[in-house]
This record gives structure tokens, C-alpha cells and sequence, in this order.
């Protein structure tokens, strides 16, 4: 009775041919769903269907005649007239699901797949985080304070590492939200530190560059002091070129020596005419 059992579920296998795969991508790339059918006869149909519960039919040979119904696939489908596989070219996440293809002819297979569709990875973004400044109290050294960052994310970690060792880490769900995580670290570490967001499927890494990184927090601090500075000196210089003007003109006033005074606060004076002198002169006769 085992052995019946066995040959008819040999049987039914070989007829019907029925497999499942699972596959998981990148938003953007294509995708390929292959039938393993040796060749397609002339006579041979050829399904595919999209959805779990309530499939719609996306793609169909039917006599060499290549059929798209669904507008939704219609721009993004290929299929292979040789095999009967079908490529989705530019997926989405809203593509992603299960889909199923039966051919039928002289042997009927049907064959299921599962799609999986991850959003494309944002590269993580390293940014001082200029209002943590820190330095220890029991030592001469002085520390910066990054912060790693990615935005619209949903379904990943963003880790920092020490080498291969992560250091923190945090995970979101499906929600799409933004992500940041902080770091402090010496100016003289000489360690390398990476931050790194992924998921199932993909990762992106940013490496932290100390010296530079965080000598650029200390160049804007100098660049912040000299403007200040500057200024200062700007406004010192004017008041007192402005007091020095102003004592020039009272000295002026009382009529004291004014050979000491700056030329800069001497005011322009109007040349005026010389009075004319009249001579004797002659008269004529």
C-alpha cells in the first residue's frame, strides 16, 4: 500500500510540477522569474498571474502570441517566447507579492514565486555635532562628537563600528522614518570607525574620517574667534580715531597749537579769494 501511495505521488508530481521560490531585491532592478521549461511548443499556454488571494492574469503566450492585459505590469513585462519566463524590468515595492505561472499542454506545470522588494539603501551621512564638545577632566584629552544620519528609511540598522566590532546600533521597522545615531570619539584615536545601514538583502558604509572630520569642527571654532577678533579690533580702532577727532576740533576752538593734530580730522577748508589791493596809479592826461 506504501509503495501505491508513493508511485501516485511520483506520478502526480511529474504531472502537475508544482515548486515555490523566494526572491528578495532592490527597488530598480529587474527581476527574472524562470520556468525551466526546456521549450514551448506551439500549442503550449502559458499563465502568469499576480496576488495571493485574488490573482489577476499579468502576462500569457498563447499560440506564440504574446498577450499583456494588466496596465498596471504592462510597461515593465517581458517574456521569453523560448521558455515562458518573465522578466520585470524598473521593480517596485508595490510589485512585490506572489506570482504564479502554469503552462499547460501536453504536461501542465505550475510553479509559485514569492517577490520580496527593498527600497534602495540612502548612503549614511556623517555630520559634527557642533554643541557637543567635550573634554576629560582627569587627562589633556579632548573628544568630538559625530553624528551618523539617513533619512525615509524603513526595515533597517544603522550600526557604528569599531573595526569589525559594533559599538550601538539601532533598528526600525516598516515604518519610513529618519534615523541618527551619535559617536564620540578621541581627536588622537587613530582607530577606524564605520557607520553602516542594512537590511535583508544590501548595505552602505561611510567611514569616519577623525582628522578630518573633527579638525573641521576645531577650524570653524578658530574661523568664529578671529572674526569676533576682528571686529573688536574694527570697532576699537574707529572709536578711538573718533576721539581723536573730537579733541582735535576743541583745541582748534581754544586757539592752542595744532601741529600735533591728525590729519585724518582736519576738515577741508574753502580757499577763499585774496582781497585786491589798490595802488596809486597814475592818471592819464
Amino acid at each position: 500500500m506504501f509503495y501505491m501511495l508513493a508511485l501516485f505521488g511520483l506520478c502526480w508530481w511529474c504531472l502537475t510540477g508544482v515548486y515555490s521560490e523566494s526572491l528578495s531585491v532592490t527597488e530598480g532592478d529587474s527581476v527574472i522569474l524562470h520556468t525551466f521549461a526546456t521549450g514551448i511548443q506551439k500549442d503550449d499556454d502559458i499563465l502568469w498571474q499576480f496576488g495571493a488571494e485574488k490573482k489577476s492574469l499579468i502576462a500569457q503566450i498563447r499560440r506564440s502570441e504574446e498577450i499583456f492585459p494588466n496596465e498596471r505590469f504592462r510597461d515593465r513585462l517581458k517574456l521569453d517566447r523560448q521558455t515562458g519566463s518573465l522578466t520585470i524590468t524598473e521593480i517596485t515595492t508595490e510589485q512585490a507579492g506572489d506570482y504564479e505561472v502554469t503552462i499547460s499542454g501536453a504536461r501542465r506545470s505550475t510553479k509559485l514565486f514569492r517577490i520580496s522588494v527593498y527600497a534602495a539603501l540612502p548612503v549614511p551621512v556623517l555630520m559634527r555635532n557642533s554643541s557637543q564638545f567635550s573634554s576629560s577632566s582627569s587627562s589633556s584629552m579632548q573628544y568630538c562628537s559625530v553624528v551618523c544620519s539617513v533619512v525615509n528609511v524603513s526595515a533597517v540598522s544603522l550600526s557604528w563600528y569599531k573595526g569589525n566590532s559594533v559599538l550601538s546600533s539601532i533598528s526600525v521597522s516598516d515604518l519610513s522614518i529618519s534615523l541618527s545615531l551619535p559617536l564620540e570619539v578621541e581627536y588622537q584615536d587613530k582607530h577606524t570607525y564605520s557607520c553602516v545601514i542594512n537590511n535583508t538583502i544590501s548595505n552602505q558604509t561611510t567611514h569616519l574620517d577623525i582628522s578630518h572630520t573633527c579638525s573641521a569642527q576645531g577650524q570653524r571654532l578658530l574661523y568664529f574667534v578671529l572674526v569676533i577678533a576682528a571686529g573688536f579690533l574694527l570697532f576699537a580702532t574707529t572709536l578711538a580715531i573718533c576721539c581723536i577727532c573730537r579733541k582735535s576740533r576743541k583745541t582748534d576752538e581754544t586757539g592752542e597749537d595744532t601741529r600735533s593734530n591728525v590729519v585724518l580730522c582736519k576738515p577741508t577748508q574753502k580757499m577763499k579769494k585774496p582781497d585786491a589791493v589798490y595802488q596809486n596809479v597814475p592818471k592819464k592826461r
